[in-house]
């Protein structure tokens, strides 16, 4: 595997690759037609973006977007990972742990207390690097979307404690 970098998601095309990589991934991996949902994010990210209380990151490997994630500010207290992705061309490779960890750091150096995100039971990857970074499970819910009957999971992490 080549050089991976994590640099700020700012740069022309970054939104629409973050949408395109999701609409793809998604429906080939799962069935599930996530695009719209993404685009509601992205657009929301970009025209209320919080200069200072939110941001966004991309991995490259070998200057090819291959990830990305979003730390959004939901309030005084709290922050919201959102969207992370990691192409299957570099999974197992600590790509998606280096995402997680920008957006962990940032929350915390931003004064949130805590950060949490929301993702489904069949993200087994994902649930395994949540809880490997400390996350907690702290509720579940069942409901349709995507066209398909999903359990919903909410997690959080405490970013008062020490790392």
């Amino acid at each position: 595997m080549g050089e991976v970098t994590i640099r700020a998601l700012d740069r022309p095309g970054d939104l629409g690759w973050v949408l395109l990589a999701h609409g793809e991934r998604y429906a080939e991996e799962y069935g599930w037609d996530v695009e719209a949902v993404t685009a509601r994010i992205l657009a929301d990210h970009a025209e209320v973006r919080r200069d200072g209380a939110e941001a966004g990151w991309i991995a490259e490997l070998d200057g090819v977007r291959v990830g990305s994630v979003l730390c959004v500010h939901e309030d005084a207290r709290t922050a919201r990972l959102r969207l992370l992705l990691v192409d299957p061309s570099a999974r197992g490779h600590g790509v998606g742990r280096r995402l997680v960890a920008s957006c962990v750091d940032f929350a915390r150096a931003t004064g949130h207390e805590r950060l949490v995100l929301w993702t489904n039971e069949p993200l087994a990857a994902a649930r395994r690097l949540y809880l490997g970074t400390g996350f907690v499970l702290t509720g579940e819910e069942r409901h349709r979307e995507f066209g398909a009957e999903l359990v919903g999971q909410s997690y959080a992490l405490d970013l008062t404690t020490p790392t």
